[in-house]
């Protein structure tokens, strides 16, 4: 997810360690406690609420209060934390058991209910939950979902599902409930480590299906941390460790997240010790970070896929040969040479290198760059004279898109500008809300390891984040015979054969692999992100 940048850039297999935002659901040993509150740099999130946060700032948050059902280990395969056992015998039946006395924040018991209140929330579809989409394969998700006719007698009724119930959800006790899916899929367990599937409080409601007001702004969770005070919205959100969590302790008293709408004055607060640590170094500084941090300067993998999409149904960008001309007309080495400092790799696919599946080069000549060619194509197929690309401007974005506006002036003879939105959640406003914003930077920090968590949430027609209005029977199927299949390699079969009409139809640019490129003050050590692009907060330690 970040998008998610869009999300929340690894070059690497699947097999790359993961350094678990979430913690092990065996107790251990307490380390020795400390009274110091590590200040990090974030951007403003658009949400706080599990079935809401999509984007990769307010998932950072949320990691550090909830304990995920599922976590993963060195490998990238699913084991559990909050689950006791995540078991099935077909693929389509799955019983979920939980670790019996675990708790919220505020006392209150976790049970089967507090996922079956908040899934069958996020499942409803007048809810209006971005992570409506992954409760998809839940049996009874269509009855739940806008535009059916319960009465069957026409016209479909926008605002009147078949039901309010997720029948596919069955509590068997206080400790252990089922899900039934629509169809087998065997990454089932692997998706439970998303934020998506937090469990909620009772207190988080007002009503039956109804969140209260204000618990946004002070959720109340079950994992290593708690909230200190209300998220400050613009200014801070402020954690502190939890007393009693069950699992691996923190060896750090608190976080205060320091939002931030420029990279560069997060960058200048980490040099002048008034933050501990910054999640991605400014474009900007690359050249002098080195000599600027030394050894505090680090790069790790993660799974951040950097693309441009198109809104496919804008006359200027309907064309496929019109996408492929402007992919084709950009040269990404240039950008990671000059802009990147080497410090990313073009992407030549549409998924991350980081995911089994994933194939070098599967892009194909639509992503590599051939300025005549880019050029021909373009005025064949009645090119618009003027284009823009919208940006998030809190993300450091503004010079590689400035870079892609100036390729795109010069190879292709058009005038390029790049419009920056001061907050990341102001471009998926606009988008939410189908204003006209030209094409635009988005970005993907998978929420497991799968290949399919790229293809569906970003491509199919009923993708939580495909923002951008594609949609192809053919791809959905495709991806849809890839979830059912009995193997995984008969499910990466399905999956790159669907990644292929990606190539054809271009909906987005792919762009940049990259890694996390992060830095952190003298006050602190074993400072780790993971392939999610988020900070480890258990094992970062004061120094």
């Amino acid at each position: 997810m970040r998008g998610r940048t869009p999300f929340k850039l690894a070059i690497g297999t699947a097999a790359l360690a993961l350094i678990a935002a979430g913690c092990s659901s065996t107790p251990t040993e307490t380390p020795t406690e400390s009274n110091f509150i590590l200040k990090s740099n974030l951007g403003e999130p658009q949400h706080m609420l599990p079935t809401a946060t999509s984007e990769s700032e307010g998932s950072q948050v949320l990691a550090a209060l909830f304990d995920p059902l599922i976590d993963y280990d060195a490998n990238n395969k699913p084991v559990e934390s909050a689950a006791e056992s995540v078991t099935t015998t077909d693929n389509k039946l799955w019983t979920i058991k939980l670790h019996a006395g675990r708790t919220f924040h505020n006392g209150e018991a976790v049970t089967s209910d507090s996922y079956i209140d908040s899934w069958t929330y996020g499942a409803y579809g007048p809810n209006g939950q971005d992570n409506n989409y992954f409760f998809e394969k839940f049996d009874g998700y269509g009855d739940m979902q806008q535009g059916a006719d319960p009465d069957n007698d026409g016209p479909l009724k926008a605002a009147d599902p078949k039901s309010k119930t997720l029948t596919g959800l069955k509590k068997v006790d206080d400790a252990t409930f089922t899900v039934t899916l629509t169809a087998p899929f065997a990454d089932f367990k692997m998706m439970l480590g998303y934020t998506a599937f937090y469990p909620l409080p009772k207190a988080a409601f007002s009503a039956p299906g109804v969140i209260a007001d204000g618990f946004e702004d002070a959720p109340i969770g079950n994992g290593a941390f708690k909230m200190k005070g209300k998220w400050e919205h613009d200014s801070k959100i402020e954690v502190e460790r939890w007393a009693d969590f069950k699992g691996t302790k923190p060896k750090i008293a608190g976080v205060e997240f320091k939002i931030y709408t420029q990279l560069d004055a997060a960058y200048a607060d980490l040099l002048e010790g008034n933050l501990d640590v910054l999640d991605t170094i400014p474009t900007t500084q690359l050249a002098n970070v080195s000599s600027d941090l030394g050894d505090r300067f680090l790069q790790t993998p993660t799974s951040t896929f950097q693309y441009l999409a198109f809104p496919v149904k804008n006359p200027k960008y309907a064309k496929p040969e019109i996408r492929r001309a402007i992919s084709m007309a950009l040269d990404r080495d240039e950008m990671i040479t000059k802009v990147f400092k080497n410090t990313q790799k073009s992407a030549d696919a549409f998924v991350s290198p980081v995911v089994n599946g994933y194939r070098p080069g599967a892009c194909g000549a639509t992503c590599k760059f051939d300025a005549t060619a880019a050029k021909k194509l373009y005025t064949d197929n009645g090119g618009a004279a003027e284009i823009s690309i919208t940006y998030n401007a809190d993300g450091g974005h503004k010079e590689w898109v400035d870079a892609a506006c100036n390729q795109l002036s010069a190879n292709l003879g058009i005038k390029c500008v790049g419009i920056g939105e001061p907050k990341f959640a102001d471009v998926l406003n606009k988008l939410k809300s189908g204003a006209d914003i030209g094409f635009f930077r988005l970005g993907w920090v998978m929420d497991y390891p799968s290949m399919e968590n790229y293809l569906g949430p970003l491509y199919s027609t009923n993708g939580s984040s495909n923002y951008y209005g594609y949609s192809n029977p053919a791809f959905d199927k495709l991806v849809q015979e890839g979830n059912a299949a009995k193997t995984a390699e008969e499910a990466i079969s399905k999956y790159q054969a669907a990644e292929d009409i990606l190539v054809k139809d271009v909906p987005v640019l792919p762009m940049r692999f990259g890694q996390n490129n992060y830095g952190h003050s003298e006050k602190v050590k074993n400072v780790k992100f993971d392939l999610f692009s988020r900070i480890d907060l258990v094992g970062i330690e004061p120094v």
